[in-house]
Parts: structure tokens; C-alpha cells; sequence
């Protein structure tokens, strides 16, 4: 019997690392000296905000993305924390706010200006005060507009609404009380219905947020969680964290089942702590350590193996800390499909680095960059609160179409469903009225977005010819310009056929809901 090997077929196989060259990184930067294990680094395609060394209270820096090369030694900050701080995140559907937390038991909420900082910003849009113990981590709603879930040294995790005219805030809407020890990793599933946690005392809990119970707890004494993250599309939780021997490991969980680890992997003997990264378009995962200069990355599969090692990303710098830049923010015309901003204090340098796949052509690859998550909420804070629960809206990478592509929310976000209801309403005669709002605000909604659709596609009319403007596009001269020119209508004709077919969709789902709506009210 002769033995044949099993090749996987895989359109990430080759994808590698490429740090950028020195000119294009962030030189003398005052990266914190904190031993705390965080990212201290929060990107979005616009800024990038590191947690920084300060005398006298807890400052960071916000740093246009395209301001690279040297910092000035007096470059404002932000500083209105009295104790260090320990972590920032950039609100996912505003690229000008960013929340931090402190040493100093708060958490504020700032506004960033559009223009260059001249100077120090030291009073916050609006601060939350609830913690009586320091505040280590943040995180926001992936869903709902103006969420933010923060996590304390007193082990409790508090879930803020602000979505409030007030600037100090001291009453979150929801606490969550489940922990006996530290909090250290908090991660969200697609829809954000559910919270994974990771404790210091070795548990991972799935947590319903809006109840505040906990649906399943994991304490597998071989693996020692530090941090969890969510795998939302295929339904399954990853976690890093250390073995019996102290040696790093990686799991993998099914989220139904969390009593026995699917998958379980020692990676080397370091004593640094590993952070994970997710991208859930390309089913890709990436495993960065700390105190070290590599970057492991994997594909997922919703079958056995699970977990399929390609490749590692190698340099002799080891990271304090690690940012992601969110995928709107990607270079598609150079196959990005990923790209990490590497903290090393040594150098106080901040180094990007670029995870791309290896094409020739230099046209949009359509394949490797599906619809994504864009930076529209699905949600209002109010209507999570309430019980609803909805995909995030997705938009396009490819050039000049994401305006046109963010629309359509039917084909791939999940449905608005109705579920743990936090105000709980009162009597049971109130099931019919708030179908038939909810139905009718989706058709609503619906026939905005086609509305919004037409008024786009009239103005793309008056200054476009097949997706390109006229003035910038001379007639071609050469054989291959025609070419060129030929192919791009060929492309913009296969969008543009999608969108109809988008919209056929969108039809199609409007009539089956006005049907369903006068079934209902016929019934009743």
C-alpha cells in the first residue's frame, strides 16, 4: 500500500510578513515602561494612540497615521488621567473617539480633532465613574452604537451607555458580577449577544451580557487561560495561556461545549504572554508574544484539524506591546490583508507590519477580500439594551464602491431577532405591538436604503461613465490602454450587475414582509 500525503488547498499558503522600511515607522516614541499585559496601542485608519511614559498621572499620544518618521519630544498629549494608564480603544464607528482607562479607577471618553494637536487635551468628553478599584480593560459593543463594557481590579465588569447628554457618568446600566478574581481577557461573538471572559483564576466563562448569567464555564486544570477570543463565525472559542510546565499553549474551544478543548498545542517555553488576532473574513488567526519578535499564523477550519499552521513571522525585536489597523483602513492595491503595529521600547520605535499575499496582478482581488465589517452601527444603544441583536453592516474593500456596497445589509448580516430583554416588558399583551414596529421599522429602513441607493446611483450617473470619471480617463491611445480600458468596463459591468441582483434581493424580502404583515394583522 502506498502512502499519499494530504495537500489542503489554501489562497493564504504563502501570505508573509513585510516590516516597513524606517521611514515609514514611528520613531522616538515614549512608549510606557508599564508591565501590564495589554496592547497599549489602538489604531484606526485615521490615528494611531499609544500608552506613553508620563510624570505625574497617565497620558498617551494620538498620532496621525500619515505622520511617520521622528516624533517631536514636545508632542501634546493626552493627559487627564491621575494614575497610569493601562488601556485605550478607538469607538469602532467613530474614528475621532477613544475611550482609556486608569490606575485611577475611571474611564474617560475623548474627542479627538480632526486637525494636528497643538496642545495638551486634558478635559475628556465624558468620564464613567463606577469602579473602586483600578480599571484595566475596555472594550466596545461590535454592534451597537455607543456601548462600552470596562473591567476592574474590584471584579466586576460594568456595561456603560452613552448615549446620555452627561459628561460624568456614575451609574452603568449593567453589572456583571460573575468573577472571583481579575478579569484579563474580554472578547465579544459577531453579533455581540454573547461575552467570552478569561479570569485569573483559570476559568472562561460565556457570559450573556444584558442578563448577566453565565451560560457555560470552563476550568480545564491542563490549561492556565490568560487571554480568550471569540471565533464568531465558525462558532468557537481560542484561547492562549500557559501548561502544567509552563510552557505557552494554545486551545481551541467548541462555544457549545466548553468542559474539553477541542485542540491543544504547546508552543515553546517563553515566559511572555501571547496575543491573538482574528480576522474572520479570511478565517485567518494570528498569535503574536510577548517579549519576543514572532508572529504565528493559522487558518481555521470548522472541521478537524481545526487549526492549520502556515506560517511565522520572524525579527530579532522583541514587542512590548501590539496594535491592528481595522480592514478599512488596508492597502488592497498590495494584497494587505493584515497589518500589525509592533511596540518596541528599546527603540521607542512603533514598526507596522504588513501580512500580504504574494500576487502578481495588481487589480483588486476580489477572492481574498470579501464584504467586511464597515463603520455604520447596526444597533442603537437603546435597541441593544432592549433585546435586539444584528449583525454588523458590511461594506466593500474594493475602490470607489464602498459607498455603493455598504447598503445591502440583507445578504449578510444576521436578522434582527428579539432576545434577553433588559427592562422587561410588562404584560403579555404587548408581543403583537412590538413585532409589528419592529417590522414595519425594517421596512422603513428598508425603503431608505433603496431610496438612498437611487439618489446615489442618479449622482454616479452625472459624473461617472461605467464607474470612472470622464475628466480623469482620456480615450486610449495604444492597443494596450484599449485593453486596459476594456477590462475596467468589464469589471464595472460585473458590479454592476451585482448590485442589481442586491436589489432584486432586497425587493423580493420587502414583498415577503408586507405579506407576512397583513397575515398578521388579518389573524388577529
Amino acid at each position: 500500500m502506498s502512502w499519499h500525503p494530504q495537500y489542503r488547498s489554501s489562497k493564504f499558503r504563502h501570505v508573509y510578513g513585510k516590516a516597513a522600511s524606517k521611514d515609514k515607522c514611528y520613531d522616538c516614541v515614549p512608549i510606557t515602561r508599564n508591565v501590564h499585559d495589554n496592547h497599549f496601542c489602538a489604531v484606526n485608519p485615521h490615528f494611531i494612540a499609544v500608552v506613553t511614559e508620563c510624570v505625574g498621572g497617565g497620558a498617551f499620544i494620538v498620532i496621525p497615521i500619515q505622520q511617520t518618521g521622528k516624533l517631536d519630544p514636545h508632542y501634546p498629549k493626552i493627559c487627564g488621567h491621575k494614575g497610569n494608564v493601562l488601556d485605550v480603544k478607538w469607538n469602532p464607528f467613530n474614528d475621532f473617539v477613544i475611550a482609556s482607562c486608569s490606575e485611577d479607577a475611571s474611564v474617560k471618553i475623548w474627542d479627538i480633532p480632526k486637525h494636528l494637536l497643538t496642545r495638551n487635551i486634558t478635559n475628556p468628553k465624558k468620564e464613567l465613574l463606577g469602579h473602586v478599584r483600578k480599571v484595566d480593560l475596555i472594550e466596545w459593543h461590535p454592534t451597537a452604537n455607543n456601548i462600552l463594557f470596562s473591567s476592574g481590579y474590584d471584579y466586576k465588569i460594568m456595561i456603560w451607555n452613552l448615549d446620555t447628554r452627561e459628561a460624568v457618568i456614575s451609574n452603568p446600566v449593567k453589572i456583571l458580577d460573575a468573577h472571583k478574581d481579575v478579569v484579563l481577557s474580554m472578547s465579544f461573538n459577531t453579533d455581540g449577544s454573547l461575552l467570552a471572559t478569561a479570569c485569573r483564576d483559570r476559568k472562561i466563562r460565556l457570559i450573556d451580557p444584558r442578563a448577566g448569567t453565565v451560560l457555560q464555564e470552563a476550568s480545564y486544570k491542563s490549561h492556565r487561560v490568560n487571554k480568550v477570543l471569540f471565533l464568531g463565525n465558525v462558532k468557537k472559542l481560542f484561547s492562549t495561556g500557559t501548561s502544567r510546565w509552563n510552557n505557552r499553549q494554545i486551545a481551541l474551544w467548541d462555544q457549545n461545549d466548553l468542559s474539553v478543548p477541542l485542540l491543544e498545542e504547546d508552543l515553546d517555553g517563553s515566559s511572555g504572554l501571547l496575543f491573538p488576532f482574528y480576522d474572520s473574513d479570511t478565517r485567518m488567526l494570528y498569535v503574536a508574544g510577548k517579549g519576543d519578535g514572532n508572529i504565528r499564523y493559522y487558518e481555521i477550519s470548522p472541521e478537524k484539524p481545526y487549526l492549520n499552521y502556515l506560517m511565522e513571522y520572524h525579527s530579532h525585536l522583541p514587542q512590548k506591546g501590539i496594535g491592528m489597523m481595522p480592514k478599512r483602513g488596508l492597502e488592497v492595491s498590495a494584497c494587505e490583508i493584515f497589518r500589525f503595529y509592533k511596540l518596541i521600547p528599546t527603540k521607542s520605535l512603533i514598526e507596522p507590519i504588513s501580512m500580504i499575499v504574494p500576487r502578481r496582478s495588481e487589480s483588486y482581488q476580489e477572492d481574498i477580500y470579501p464584504l467586511t465589517t464597515g463603520a455604520q452601527p447596526a444597533l442603537t444603544a437603546r435597541e441593544w439594551l432592549n433585546g435586539f441583536n444584528k449583525g454588523p453592516l458590511l461594506v466593500s474593500l474594493r475602490p470607489g464602491s464602498g459607498a455603493v456596497n455598504s447598503l445591502p445589509q440583507f445578504l449578510e448580516a444576521e436578522p434582527l431577532t428579539k432576545t434577553t430583554d433588559l427592562s422587561q416588558h410588562q404584560g403579555q399583551g404587548g408581543r403583537l405591538p412590538l413585532e409589528d414596529t419592529q417590522k414595519r421599522s425594517e421596512m422603513e429602513d428598508s425603503r431608505k436604503q433603496l431610496q438612498a441607493e437611487k439618489k446615489l446611483w442618479k449622482n454616479e450617473q452625472t459624473h461617472l461613465s461605467n464607474g470612472f470619471d470622464l475628466s480623469e480617463c482620456p480615450p486610449p491611445k495604444t492597443e494596450n490602454e484599449l485593453l486596459q480600458m476594456f477590462y475596467r468596463q468589464q469589471e464595472e459591468i460585473r458590479r454592476l450587475r451585482e448590485l442589481v441582483n442586491q436589489r432584486d434581493i432586497q425587493i423580493k424580502q420587502l414583498e415577503l414582509e408586507l405579506k407576512n404583515l397583513y397575515m398578521d394583522v388579518g389573524s388577529y
